[in-house]
């Protein structure tokens, strides 16, 4: 049996690349997305009184993965990326069907030169990743206080981040186009996007993201991001 299934839209989010989203929804609430709704949904009425829920259900496609096909047996980033576990048992990009779904904070509504937009926060979502559907967080269903994880009971611990003068003066120049920028830089290198197996990685190493069209530098000393440069590509 085939199935067919249709975006009802796209999300634009500061994320260009894969690495350094955060490994799930919510950790950086100062991720903006915002989305844009096809023409066969772009009706205000689809979205009547969604501004009743405060948190709500990303349904998306990962587009940029799914070509790349699957297999059974993945290795989470939380144990380390050298122990397999069940694709099923995984949150995994790399899925049968590229099917992925995520928490966020509904922020509000919008329609500007009669285009439909929806923007929420908390995202961890590449830009321009298909919406498949948007559903309600219903709080005494969703929030499941009995539920437990053996692999994944906490949050990982997050990181110190400093900021080179070079890179807090760029960030004073870009904030007026960018808000809350220095908060979103903060926050996602808090997360530690590093690979599992680039933590014991020389101090020396510079590594670089993709935020919006700005790409930022920082590197490890003593367990402290450091940000090196924040420039315009």
């Amino acid at each position: 049996m085939n199935i067919a299934i249709q975006p009802i839209g796209k999300i634009r989010t500061p994320y260009q690349e894969k690495f350094a989203i955060p490994r799930q929804p919510g950790l950086v609430q100062s991720a903006i997305g915002v989305i844009e709704f096809e023409k066969e949904f772009n009706d205000p009425n689809y979205l009547r009184g969604i501004e009743k829920f405060s948190h709500l259900w990303l349904l998306f496609h990962f587009h940029k993965t799914a070509e790349q096909g699957f297999k059974p047996l993945v290795r989470p980033p939380r144990l380390g990326g050298n122990q397999k576990q069940g694709v099923f048992a995984s949150r995994s990009t790399f899925r049968p069907n590229a099917i992925g779904m995520s928490v966020v904070k509904f922020a509000s509504v919008d329609c500007h030169n009669n285009q439909l937009c929806l923007r929420v926060s908390g995202i961890d979502l590449l830009d321009e990743t298909p919406i498949v559907d948007i559903k309600p967080y219903v709080p005494y269903a969703d929030n499941l206080i009995e539920a437990k994880s053996e692999l994944a009971q906490t949050a990982p611990e997050l990181m110190q981040v400093e900021f080179s003068n070079d890179a807090f003066n760029q960030l004073s120049k870009l904030e007026s186009h960018y808000p809350s920028l220095k908060t979103l830089v903060k926050e996602v290198l808090a997360q530690d996007p590093r690979p599992a197996y680039h933590k014991t990685t020389e101090p020396d190493k510079i590594y670089g993201m993709s935020l919006y069209d700005l790409n930022i530098q920082w590197r490890v000393s003593k367990q402290v991001n450091i940000v090196l440069t924040v420039q315009k590509k």
